[in-house]
């Protein structure tokens, strides 16, 4: 009868939270929301699922799952080599967002460990709606999506070491704070000698059956989380951290395509369960506080990403979609949230506020997303306020010399372009948006113009008239669309190639004048066919082709695969 009792109640849930995801989905809406409000309605509204400790016991297992997929995604790597804005520049944001929370929270007579709480969650954005609204817009390898990147997985990172610390103790003596940091590093320690010289072979051997490959890595996430738990911190850190051992072996995307069915069923059950742990008629309580950090979240917030990005000499675009992608609370505030009401840190009236505000923030900022290209067109004239920073030493443009050759977009597809043009360095100029990769190019003696291509005062001084040639490596419409209006509009006969991602967007560019598209999806197939034809008819050696290629690849590594800033 129990049995029975935990199935349908555990089948209720499942039901209503797909129909409730589907519905969320048709309305373009993140269905993480669509789970807490399920949670809401079979919870505290209608009172429907009475099991509330088979609910917890898996909700536990959800975030378990949830954060072991973090550390299986996260590439270490990538905090080395994105641009100072994200480490730095991203540190500076967690220090001074938690500092003025925590400081609004105090005001606000919270006590201490509640403030720290509070500031917590509003120091991190979420990393699974930024995500997935990057993935869908095709912004990851944009400028403000790789900072974006950059900055979300440091903020996993600290959030992370937040997490185990705040797991491990029962108060804030610093004795114990030194302890459990000692411990937890001593346990990092531990993982990393596993990934080094353990597991390669273990699940060298796994690897070879999809179901063994499974249950290796499952054994080795709920090992990890029993060996941290037993040492005093949370099964969570345990099961992030192996995930993030794991993370490092050559098997990572075969496990996390294996385990995120998994993580997205427990999920499901972690994010139900908040929503049923909500308290509505409790916020009555906190109603300043919540206008206070909404605000805190949607405005302060913005404001302050962008000034630090204006500080790293980022202009006023990349430095405002950055600010209002991460414009909200995101999914660790709840998993701290969480965790901070099952030890008892926090009450469930504020765990109920904290809820509600991370669902409001998240609510709000998927529209503010959804619509960021019109509120940028409204406000860029406003926004060059936080351009004061960025000009001086960006540019190198001899008034003497008039170059008839003009790169836009400095990317993978740019460098090589510039490489092959390597000899006729004063005929060309090079326009670009990433401060790092102007001023190295500056330094190397190339003209260059530092700002958006699509900007109207950069346009007035590309010297569209007299220009022979205009590549852009930009893969987007409206940038690529204005470009050819403008340069066709003031020169007929120059040649104009651009870049696309879409077949539908390079006969657009074609209809407007171009003499050329670049398709770097369609590239790769047709130099493999013509590689392959010169190969059977013997006019090239295969052999070659590929010590070539290797040496190619390796230069690229040296100077770094997603945006080479150096030339040959």
């Amino acid at each position: 009868m129990v049995v029975s009792d935990m199935f349908l109640q555990l089948a209720l849930v499942v039901s209503i939270a797909a129909f409730s995801a589907f519905f969320f989905r048709l309305i373009r809406q993140p269905q993480l929301l669509a789970y807490i409000i399920v949670g809401v309605l079979i919870g505290p509204v209608f009172n429907l699922v009475t099991d509330l400790t088979m609910i917890e016991s898996m909700s536990t297992i959800g975030i378990a799952f949830l954060l072991f997929l973090v550390g299986l995604e996260i590439d270490i790597k990538k905090l080395k080599n994105v641009a100072l804005v994200s480490t730095f520049g991203g540190t500076i944001q967690i220090a001074v967002l938690f500092l003025v929370a925590f400081l609004i929270a105090l005001s606000l007579s919270f006590v201490s460990i509640e403030a720290i709480y509070i500031a917590l969650m509003l120091a991190f954005s979420s990393t699974m709606i930024v995500m997935k609204f990057l993935s869908d817009r095709r912004e990851l390898s944009t400028l403000h999506g790789r900072i974006i990147v950059g900055i979300l997985l440091l903020e996993d990172v600290i959030a992370i070491l937040a997490l185990s610390v705040l797991t491990s103790i029962n108060g804030f003596e610093a004795s114990l704070l030194i302890v459990a940091l000692l411990k937890f590093l001593s346990l990092f320690g531990l993982a990393y000698v596993c990934s080094k010289f353990l597991f390669p072979s273990i699940f060298k051997f796994s690897a070879k059956n999809p179901e063994l490959l499974l249950i290796t890595s499952l054994a080795t996430c709920f090992l990890f989380s029993l060996i941290f738990q037993y040492l005093g911190f949370s099964i969570v850190i345990g099961a992030f951290v192996a995930g993030l051992t794991l993370g490092n072996l050559q098997y990572n995307v075969e496990i996390i395509a294996r385990v995120k069915s998994l993580r997205d069923f427990f999920s499901l059950i972690f994010f139900v369960s908040l929503g049923m742990a909500l308290t509505v008629a409790s916020l009555k309580s906190y109603w300043l506080a919540l206008i206070i950090y909404i605000i805190f979240l949607l405005v302060f917030k913005p404001l302050l990403i962008m000034t630090i990005c204006s500080v790293f000499k980022f202009t006023r675009k990349p430095s405002f979609y950055t600010a209002i992608y991460l414009a909200q609370a995101g999914e660790f505030a709840l998993i701290i949230a969480s965790q901070g009401l099952y030890l008892g840190h926090i009450g469930q009236e504020l765990f109920s506020m904290i809820v509600f505000l991370t669902i409001l923030s998240m609510t709000l900022t998927s529209y503010v997303i959804k619509f960021s290209d019109k509120l940028y067109k409204l406000f860029s004239e406003k926004l060059k306020i936080f351009e004061i920073f960025n000009a001086e030493g960006l540019e190198f443009i001899p008034t003497e010399i008039k170059p008839t050759i003009i790169l836009c977009g400095h990317n993978r597809v740019g460098y090589s372009i510039l490489k092959s043009l390597n000899k006729m360095k004063n005929k060309i100029l090079i326009v670009d948006y990433n401060p790092e990769i102007i001023s190295k190019l500056v330094k190397q003696g190339y003209h260059c113009i530092y700002g958006e291509a699509d900007d109207n005062e950069i346009i007035e001084r590309m010297n569209l008239k007299n220009v022979k040639y205009l590549l852009s490596t930009i893969p987007y419409l409206k940038e690529n669309k204005k470009l050819i209006k403008r340069t066709r509009s003031v020169n007929k006969k120059a040649k104009i190639i651009v870049t696309a991602d879409k077949i539908e967007d390079a006969l657009k560019f074609y209809d407007l004048g171009a003499n050329y598209v670049i398709l770097p999806h369609f590239l790769g197939g047709e130099h493999v066919a013509n590689l392959f034809s010169k190969v059977r008819k013997r006019e090239v050696k295969l052999k070659d082709e590929r010590d070539s290629h290797l040496k190619e690849l390796k230069e690229r590594m040296k100077i770094g695969h997603d945006h080479p800033v150096q030339m040959g």
